[in-house]
């Protein structure tokens, strides 16, 4: 015949339960657009995944959003060539 399990004290329980949080998800930025993304994951705001086009986030948008979209897509494409490139003297 089977034997029911044995009550677990207080400490038992909160060892078990000491592995059960929620950890704060890694976000990096997205190298074309600089909004967080999760890593290994294509970006929701640009479409792009390792420097490739993956979805056309465009065609998605109304027309307004469209020209909204792309100002923005020509305006940090601007602020990047801007910036002088940075070099790491050794």
């Amino acid at each position: 015949m089977a034997v029911p399990r044995g009550k677990h004290t207080k400490g038992k329980r909160g060892d078990i339960r000491m592995h059960h949080f929620i950890k704060e998800p890694s976000l990096i930025s997205c190298p074309k657009c600089g909004v967080l993304k999760k890593p290994h994951f294509v970006c929701e705001s640009c479409g792009y995944y390792k420097k490739e086009e993956v979805i056309n986030v465009l065609e998605k948008l109304n027309k307004k959003e469209r020209k909204k979209k792309e100002k923005e897509m020509v305006a940090k494409e601007k602020e990047d060539a801007k910036k002088p490139p940075t070099e790491d003297k050794k």
